[in-house]
């Protein structure tokens, strides 16, 4: 809501167009005057339903909650704010419907003006309605689930009757349902907790002191304001006339992309210009008059308007000195590691929170009233150059940068920083909408767009997705290639879940006839959907090896997804009778059975991502006594611990005996035995402290940090590097590694000098300290109700035939994550302890430049007199 300021309210009508739904909008406004978009742009067609909720100083601070429905935004002034508490009835006043534009409106409207004061973005994201959202909200009973950065879980509108209704006000209650999502009894520390723009990241205060965001209604500035334009930086004067092969043309509303054609090499020669290859939307910016914010437009490939989704991106871009200008580039997020991620773009997007995104512009196809497209690729991309640099360094719109030529050396290096690829361009070719060969892009990892053809429900949450089945196109028709199960968090889980249920078929949608093993389970749907998807490389039946779902792509019909050339010719997919193949001269029988639920893994493609980090992973389990977790029956079938050799097992898995009262242990010591372990299905490997040739001795020590459901990750990173930082001070050096669980593990090598009872003493002497310094933190405590809130602290992994699971190895549940080391510094909030999967650890550790464990196996230190002493044991 914006309350009126009467000095410049314009006369009653004015602006009010017959039939408009943002009439009442419009006439309030006299667009002369206010900063605030008019409308008129249409919402996306397709795609999901947004909402945002800003924060309105103006007479009386109060919260504007909006929903995007019939291509405006259904607007309600809630004077408290939301509220996580079900039993708070917040008073939402209903007013006029608002343009789509105006979910990116921040700033200041000055004093004078309708609405005078300062807006925030305070959330954004999306919204799903329960039932029929017009029937719903024409009965005065709206219920829906918001996928927001603050605001989730289910929410109600309800119109109120009674002296509201007598006195003609059009009153509501927002109300928040009994979900996970609420707080009972605190729903008001939200508004405490959460006072920064989920656009920009500023805090009110911060917005109001932004001069740059200070619009005025008339056409003078201030001194201030003289003085700030002076300060910014200009772009270098651009004579565009010059320029060979421009051309006099109007802007036009939209051109085809050009598309790079994909190869597995790149082309040698000067001729080429190198680039990055980016990981984010694809969108022409363009823009028409001046520095107003509706004169920029951001379309998709296909010419969809995602302006709405981009603020930041129509933004900045309205503040570069041009007139009109027409740049093609790609959005993008970065993951924790700095790279640009598809997934950390999908993420951003569903949960509002685009401020950080970044737009690299590529090329310059119109600028200043010349068309040039028809200009050499490397006078567009100088112009752009010279423009860009009006742009704030390192700010939201950037230029993406290029190497001249040595294609094969600049791919290399992109590969080795986990990079997605390059794409080559020729320097002197012009702008050739559509695919061709001036523009070659090499990728790094496979990475491909599929049609969902069907989806297997999770078996561990209610109305989720466990996995999808996936198609691509040949000659017109359907072609299987396979499932995908890892690479999705609980809530895309649950959001594909609801987008697919109501697109289910009652066959397959492939030409071909399927396999049982390939129906078994499976809801099949109309293939509309289109995601992206990361691999390891293609069976030779023409199934996706170690698939990882990256997110959807809204931008693309699922009609335009072509099976890639290097698989088309492959045969269809074989029965699940297959005789078997063979890795590591092991023989492996039911190679496509599914181990892992949820991700897709097969006994063949947990053998190969073995044969393929070998390397790394043998030195944490060859030599050692193991346990296992053994799911013999594949994903359909129970998983068991199983410690003993048995017979008929593969004879590269060796026995040894622990103790005259119990039967062998195994142990393996090269890829042979670690191949032949998953012969016999086992999908984990839990080695013990010590090698079969010291078994009494250990040679590691591990603290097992095992957060309670209700403790944040963020704690659990502290409490690793309190555990390091506290062992640092006993002489005792720590490394750190990932479970694919939810905790993770400090590990102490030591020289095998020390028997278990020292260490296991050590250990528990270690751990209780922690807990007693920190008790509200930590425990020692199984218990479940003694971990509530607190981390425990598992030091009983220091004991004769104690386990801990094996660095680099899988575990067996959904997603099939795996537990790698990670260096100190890598530690983040943002990588997760089940964050690397069998699709993704392979890219890191072809990215490394260093092992984190490095050093680890040279280690001879002890635990010394000192160290005891200092834990009370001497």
């Amino acid at each position: 809501m914006s309350p009126p300021a009467p000095s410049h309210r314009p006369p009653a009508g004015a602006g009010r167009r017959a039939g408009d739904p943002l009439g009442a909008y419009r006439a309030k406004r006299d667009f002369r005057r206010t900063p605030e978009p008019e409308g008129g742009r249409e919402a996306a067609k397709g795609g999901d339903r947004h909402f945002v909720v800003q924060k309105h100083a103006a007479r009386r601070l109060h919260y504007d909650f909006r929903l995007e429905l019939d291509g405006v935004l259904k607007s309600w002034a809630v004077t408290r704010g939301p509220s996580l508490d079900p039993a708070d009835r917040r008073l939402a006043v209903h007013v006029e419907d608002h343009p789509i534009d105006y979910a990116g409106f921040e700033g200041i409207i000055p004093a004078g003006e309708y609405g005078g004061g300062t807006v925030m973005v305070w959330d954004r994201g999306t919204w799903e309605p329960v039932g029929d959202p017009r029937a719903g909200y024409a009965e005065g009973k709206l219920k829906f689930r918001l996928h927001g950065q603050k605001l989730r879980g289910g929410w109600t509108l309800v119109r109120m009757g009674g002296r509201a209704r007598r006195e003609k006000r059009d009153n509501w209650l927002l109300i928040k349902e009994r979900d996970d999502e609420a707080r009972p009894g605190d729903g008001e520390r939200l508004l405490e907790e959460a006072g920064r723009s989920a656009l920009s990241g500023r805090a009110m205060d911060e917005i109001a002191a932004a001069r740059d965001r200070v619009w005025h209604s008339d056409e003078r500035a201030s001194p201030a304001d003289t003085a700030a334009t002076a300060r910014r930086p200009r772009a270098p004067a651009v004579d565009v006339e010059s320029i060979k092969g421009a051309m006099a043309a109007a802007l036009p509303d939209f051109i085809e992309p050009q598309l790079p054609t994909l190869q597995d090499r790149p082309p040698a020669g000067d001729d080429w210009l190198h680039e990055i290859k980016l990981d984010g939307y694809r969108l022409l910016c363009r823009i028409e008059g001046g520095r107003r914010r509706g004169g920029v437009r951001l379309l998709t490939r296909t010419g969809l308007d995602w302006t709405g989704r981009f603020g930041a991106v129509a933004q900045a871009a309205g503040k570069l000195p041009v007139k009109t200008a027409l740049i093609d580039g790609e959005v993008v997020a970065a993951d924790a590691a700095g790279l640009t991620s598809f997934a950390a773009l999908q993420q951003a997007l569903s949960t509002g929170e685009t401020a950080a995104l970044v737009y690299y512009a590529f090329d310059l196809l119109h600028l200043d009233g010349r068309d040039l497209t028809r200009a050499a690729l490397e006078a567009r991309k100088q112009t752009l150059r010279d423009l860009l640099a009006a742009a704030p360094p390192g700010g939201t719109i950037r230029y993406s940068d290029h190497q001249a030529g040595h294609g094969a050396a600049v791919l290399e290096a992109a590969c080795r920083l986990g990079l997605e690829g390059i794409v080559s361009k020729r320097r002197d070719a012009p702008y050739q909408p559509g695919r061709g060969r001036s523009w070659i892009k090499c990728k790094c990892t496979g990475r491909e767009e599929f049609a969902i053809a069907g989806y297997v429900t999770s078996t561990v949450s209610r109305h989720a997705v466990g996995s999808l089945a996936l198609g691509a196109y040949r000659d017109g028709a359907l072609v299987y290639v396979g499932r995908v199960g890892t690479g999705f968090d609980a809530e895309t889980s649950r959001a594909l879940f609801a987008r697919l249920k109501v697109l289910e078929r009652r066959t397959p949608p492939f030409e071909a006839a399927l396999p049982a093993v390939a129906r078994r389970g499976v809801h099949w749907v109309e293939p509309r959907l289109v995601c992206v998807v990361e691999y390891r490389g293609w069976t030779e039946d023409g199934l996706l090896r170690h698939a990882s779902f990256v997110g959807l792509r809204e931008d693309k019909p699922a009609n335009e997804v072509e099976l890639p050339r290097r698989v088309a010719a492959r045969s269809a997919p074989r029965s699940a009778a297959s005789d078997g193949t063979d890795i590591a001269d092991v023989r492996l029988t039911h190679p496509d059975r599914i181990l892992v639920p949820q991700s897709g893994l097969t006994k063949r493609g947990l053998a190969e991502f073995y044969a393929e980090i070998a390397d790394w992973v043998l030195p944490h389990v060859a030599g050692r006594p193991l346990s296992l977790v053994r799911c013999p029956e594949g994903q359909d079938g129970p998983c068991f611990y199983h410690k003993h050799a048995a017979a008929g097992w593969p004879g590269s898995i060796h026995r040894v005996a622990v103790s005259p009262d119990e039967p062998p242990y195994m142990w393996i010591d090269d890829l042979a035995g670690l191949v032949g372990l998953v012969q016999m299905s086992a999908v984990e490997l839990h080695p013990w402290g010590s090698r079969v040739d010291d078994l009494d001795r250990p040679d590691r020590i591990v603290f097992d940090l095992d957060p309670a459901p209700d403790v944040p990750w963020e704690r659990v990173i502290e409490a690793a590097v309190e555990c390091r930082t506290r062992l640092a001070g006993l002489d005792l050096e720590s490394f750190v590694k990932t479970t694919g669980g939810k905790g993770l593990h400090v590990v102490v090598p030591i020289a095998p000098r020390h028997d278990w009872a020292e260490v296991k003493a050590f250990a528990h002497a270690f751990a209780e300290r922690l807990a007693r310094d920190s008790n509200r933190a930590y425990t020692t405590n199984m218990a479940k109700s003694a971990r509530r809130g607190r981390i425990f602290i598992d030091y009983l992994r220091n004991d004769r035939g104690a386990t801990a699971v094996a660095a680099y190895t899988v575990r067996a549940r959904p997603g099939a994550p795996v537990a790698p080391p990670l260096a100190w510094p890598e530690l983040s909030p943002a990588l997760r302890s089940d964050h690397f999967t069998v699709t993704t650890l392979p890219r890191r550790l072809a990215g490394l430049m260093k092992d984190p464990w490095a050093g680890m196996a040279t280690l001879r230190q002890r635990i010394t007199a000192r160290a005891r002493r200092a834990l009370g044991l001497a």
